[in-house]
């Protein structure tokens, strides 16, 4: 229909916008804190590089992505997340001959075929933030304290817990796959008919079924720490050490696996304690460039849903649309008001002013409507005396100011 969103879509607008409007804002500033640039990458790639960047055997390139074929032949797909196409970029614009580390983070929109769901969506917007160049378990460090640092900053780190486990490297992942498919092909047919597809292809998808009765066989499955080597536990080891030197504490969880094939060594989630939510997830994953045709380098990242963010914030008061509204009566008040209005506007004060010619009354109620914080009115008696009421719609009060005055009082308040 016309006039109806597709299904797992929707538009944002007032009063939502605000607190999106303001996460993002908050994003920024954490990022840069962090000395973190930003990467804005297209919304479709070629499909291979999903295939091999997420994994072609995950449930995302599977079911869920929106692949077409243009009108070259040549198959696209919609961006299912951004580490994929960052890595690209990082690899495309050989970033890697430049100075390293390189930090990256980006806000968008990606696109999923999935059942809609509460915070889930098919267009659904993240944060990430990327780290390339570096092996060291700091970047790991780094990248879950800007997380936290974020949370923090939006009130809402006190629900949280940060839960950390590693998955090795390859030959780690390669003794802990021998002895999960052991230990799966002893229950082979108590798995559902999708696992039963996933034992011979990567049976570390296997633990990713949300079918009850495949969660409830593997309490009993084995886990990736049984099997790691020195180098990989003294990184775990290291990570979490660093962690506690910020006074930043992670949980050991050893059946974090994360859902896509590139991660390796750290692992991470932020979880709600009071949905038992993933809020935010992320970690290691240092053969991603080179499976996009780059140089050997270490990589470790994150993203965190939008949609999640805005729910566990909702109720949330932000700012409003206008500091003031300047309403007019008369030819000559309504000239004043709209000249008035800019001035303000160029000094940074966020200043409304009547464009519809409603009447004095009118205006007062839109004004209180809208929100803004003072309202005016000029009309033949300000313009004659060269001030103006200015009032507060909070209070109700109201303080007499010359023109010349109106923005030095707007700016200290």
């Amino acid at each position: 229909m016309l006039t109806q969103t597709p299904r797992g879509t929707k538009d944002i607008f007032t009063p939502s916008i605000r607190v999106w409007q303001y996460v993002e804002e908050v994003i920024r500033e954490i990022a840069t804190r962090f000395v973190f640039e930003e990467i804005r990458t297209p919304i479709f790639e070629h499909t291979e590089l999903f295939l091999r960047g997420v994994g072609e055997n995950t449930d995302i390139v599977q079911k869920e992505m929106y692949t077409f074929e243009d009108k070259g032949g040549r198959s696209l797909s919609l961006r299912p997340e951004i580490t994929a196409g960052a890595a690209r970029a990082f690899v495309e614009h050989k970033m890697y001959a430049g100075t390293l580390p390189v930090r990256l983070y980006y806000i968008g929109p990606n696109f999923r075929y999935e059942k809609p769901g509460a915070g889930r969506w098919r267009q659904f917007h993240q944060f990430g933030a990327e780290i390339y160049g570096a092996y060291s378990a700091a970047a790991d460090a780094e990248l879950i304290a800007l997380a936290d640092m974020l949370f923090s900053k939006l009130g809402i780190r006190d629900g949280m817990e940060i839960r950390v486990n590693s998955l090795g490297n390859a030959e780690c992942r390669a003794r802990y796959n021998s002895v999960l498919k052991s230990f799966l092909s002893e229950h082979f047919n108590e798995l559902c008919e999708t696992c039963q597809m996933r034992f011979a292809r990567n049976p570390m998808r296997v633990l990713d079924c949300k079918s009850q009765n495949c969660q409830a066989l593997l309490q009993e499955a084995p886990v990736p720490l049984n099997v790691l080597g020195d180098e990989c536990r003294k990184h775990l080891e290291s990570t979490q050490q660093i962690l506690s030197a910020m006074g930043i504490t992670a949980v050991l969880d050893s059946k974090i696996v994360r859902g896509l094939d590139y991660y390796t060594r750290t692992v991470f989630e932020f979880i709600d304690t009071n949905s038992n939510l993933t809020v935010c997830g992320g970690g290691r994953y240092d053969n991603l460039i080179e499976e996009c045709g780059g140089p050997a380098t270490g990589a470790v990242g994150f993203a965190l849903g939008l949609e999640r963010l805005i729910m566990m914030l909702e109720g949330m008061e932000r700012s409003k649309v206008a500091d003031v509204f300047i309403g007019s009566s008369g030819a000559e008040g309504f000239i004043k008001a709209h000249s008035l209005a800019n001035e303000l506007r160029e000094a940074g004060i966020a200043a409304d002013a009547d464009i519809s010619g409603r009447g004095v009354k009118a205006q007062m109620k839109y004004a209180n409507k809208t929100g803004a914080r003072f309202s005016m009115i000029i009309g033949e008696n300000e313009l004659a005396g060269e001030s103006v009421k200015i009032k507060d719609m909070q209070t109700g009060q109201e303080i007499e100011k010359s023109f010349s005055e109106i923005k030095a009082f707007l700016e200290g308040v």
